[in-house]
């Protein structure tokens, strides 16, 4: 399967508007707490609610990848989650809000999808910028989705906010239908017999496993700031409206420009030394936060760097993952990102109450020191990868394209090397 012209950049705008309706509502969790009637501690309830669907996607959803035409699949994915947002957007409750935002999150996975039949449809030697390219698309849904979700919430209010998701939604629905491959994969094993084979993959590829424990670190950390930070600017003596928070997501720009630059640059060098790199600039980040938030231009600062080291560094790690076995991207992909997000749902929930109980001082705290051992582990890991280079010099992606069995001679060897 190789992807048309323009395919990874349609799947790119894709990713990123697909994953911004996890993120779009947070800047409106105030007003939503108001017309549903639920309590400010309940309404962050919403957030975990996005990552457990994407969860649910990832486990069940992501390794269709290796299984079914990418036409049909990201269609069908972007149709989910435009039904998720009508739900949303007709709920008069907090229980029916919650139900339809584990919908949202189910269909927001789309966007890994695209990120591993990016990494298929093109040659090897320029799979880390194609996955760096869908992942720019991801960053920019992320990170603008505060800021356009905000100042929408304020003008049509947060209803009037997600029937135009929904719209922008469609739109990109049709254009998958229209332009993505039409061709099948050749699946290695029925459905469930693919997904029992998952925990496995864990086992089998050291890799992987490293890959995992350094992702839920940096996106643990992700995840908590963003909702501390939201958290925090809406109370005294801040008192930040809906739009005035999102524009503090212009400060992740850095990391969305320096995005493609990095997937280059994995595909050059190592993704190992772009993640030792992209963790000791997010560290930094992390430590101008520790400062406070009494100074916008310093808080701006902190969140960019912390921005682009997580988004180059997750970048990097797919480019990774998918190199280990591109015939099961879908599969590898699916492990790796629903461990990444269960961190990520995790970081989530425990934000609001690190701030109540230590104020921002504890919340960027336990975010550097988050970062720092994920830096740490990079560089072991790096260190590791160097020693094992030398005693088996032969790529993963050489035994991708042979056609041995899986765990014949060296390629078993390559595939399990750290």
């Amino acid at each position: 399967m190789r992807l048309p012209r323009g395919g990874v950049a349609l799947l790119g705008c894709t990713a990123g508007i697909a994953i911004a309706n996890n993120y779009a509502v947070q800047p409106a969790l105030g007003d939503i707490a108001h017309d549903t009637g639920a309590s400010a501690a309940a309404i962050g309830l919403v957030t975990t609610a996005a990552l457990t669907g994407c969860i649910a996607g990832f486990a069940f959803l992501l390794p269709l990848v290796d299984r079914a035409a990418p036409r049909r699949l990201v269609t069908g994915q972007l149709l989910l989650l435009t039904a998720g947002l009508l739900l949303a957007a007709g709920a008069r409750t907090l229980g029916p809000l919650l139900a339809a935002y584990v919908v949202v999150g189910a269909g927001a996975s789309v966007s890994a999808m695209a990120s591993a039949i990016a990494g298929r449809g093109v040659p090897g030697e320029r799979r880390g910028a194609a996955v760096g390219l869908v992942a720019a698309g991801m960053s920019a849904g992320i990170l603008l989705s505060r800021l356009v979700g905000g100042a929408l919430a304020e003008a049509l209010g947060w209803r009037g906010m997600l029937l135009v998701s929904a719209g922008l939604v469609l739109v990109c629905a049709g254009a998958a239908w229209s332009r993505l491959p039409r061709e099948r994969p050749e699946p290695a094993g029925g459905y469930l017999a693919t997904l029992a084979t998952l925990p496995g993959l864990l086992r089998r590829h050291r890799v992987l496993r490293r890959a995992v424990v350094q992702g839920c670190l940096w996106y643990f950390a992700f995840s908590l700031v963003w909702v501390a930070l939201t958290v925090r600017l809406a109370q005294p003596p801040y008192g930040l409206d809906a739009a005035a928070i999102g524009l503090y997501s212009l400060a992740g720009a850095l990391g969305f420009a320096a995005l493609p630059v990095a997937g280059r640059l994995g595909d050059r060098y190592s993704p190992r030394a772009v993640i030792c790199v992209s963790m000791g600039v997010a560290a930094v980040g992390a430590g101008v936060l520790c400062a406070g938030l009494g100074r916008p231009v310093l808080t701006g600062a902190g969140l960019a760097l912390l921005d682009a080291g997580c988004f180059t560094a997750q970048a990097a790690n797919q480019a990774r993952i998918l190199g280990v076995d591109p015939r099961r991207g879908g599969s590898l992909s699916g492990v790796y990102l629903l461990l990444y997000f269960c961190a990520g749902a995790v970081g989530s929930a425990v934000a609001a109450s690190l701030v109540a109980r230590g104020g921002w001082g504890a919340a960027s705290g336990v975010v550097l020191g988050a970062l720092v051992l994920a830096g740490v582990l990079a560089v072991v890991d790096r260190v590791s990868a160097g020693g094992a280079s030398r005693a088996v010099p032969r790529a993963p992606e050489a035994c991708a394209s042979r056609s041995l069995p899986r765990g014949a001679g060296n390629c078993a060897t390559s595939h399990d090397a750290p």
